[in-house]
């Protein structure tokens, strides 16, 4: 669900770009505004998780690079209390801009998504849509394929590291020879003893 979600996130961010630009649509009437308002809410978990997956998506990145750069700069018996202290740290930054990117999501709905769903759908399709995300076998199966999804990515990102690692590890390499770094100058920097 959250993959359809971001799907139909970025449709409306592309749709109401390529909205401004055509001629204007005739306003929604109040009881549109209304299904569309309630689709927004239905649908509010699923934005919150998209302004999680923006404060999370650069902190994904550094966490590859982490990995590596522990193993080439920090000494073996400090890489346990660095890690859990960098771990922390973003933790702590997570928590504070996640807050900020759910709330500004929340709020920029209305005006991207929510825009394109008044555009795009009827009121009969916006009520089938509310009938359906009301429906309690549709949240179960929501539920049930979030869980499924967090289980995937756990066992796929356990299963795939080994293989994964390394060929990150030889293109970092790659990058820095390319870059002028060679593995002199990055011995130079490594770790202090």
């Amino acid at each position: 669900m959250f993959k359809v979600f971001v799907i139909t996130a970025a449709l409306a961010v592309s749709m109401l770009a390529q909205a401004q630009t055509a001629a204007p649509a005739t306003p929604a009437s109040t009881a549109k505004k209304e299904l569309v308002a309630r689709v927004l809410e239905l649908q509010k978990a699923g934005i919150e998780n998209f302004g999680n997956s923006v404060a999370a998506a650069p902190l994904m990145q550094m966490r590859q690079q982490i990995g590596s750069i522990l193993q080439q700069r920090v000494p073996e018996d400090r890489r346990e209390a660095v890690a859990r202290d960098i771990e922390a740290d973003m933790k702590n930054y997570f928590e504070e801009i996640s807050a900020l990117t759910r709330q500004r999501a929340v709020a920029l709905a209305p005006g991207t998504l929510g825009a394109v769903l008044a555009e795009r759908f009827s009121e009969d399709e916006l009520k089938q849509i509310v009938t359906s995300l009301e429906s309690s076998v549709q949240r179960r199966f929501q539920t049930t394929m979030a869980e499924v999804q967090r289980t995937l990515g756990e066992r796929l990102v356990s299963d795939t590291r080994g293989t994964i690692e390394p060929k990150l590890r030889a293109l970092d390499q790659s990058i820095s020879r390319r870059l002028g770094l060679t593995p002199a100058a990055a011995a130079a920097s490594g770790p202090k003893k």
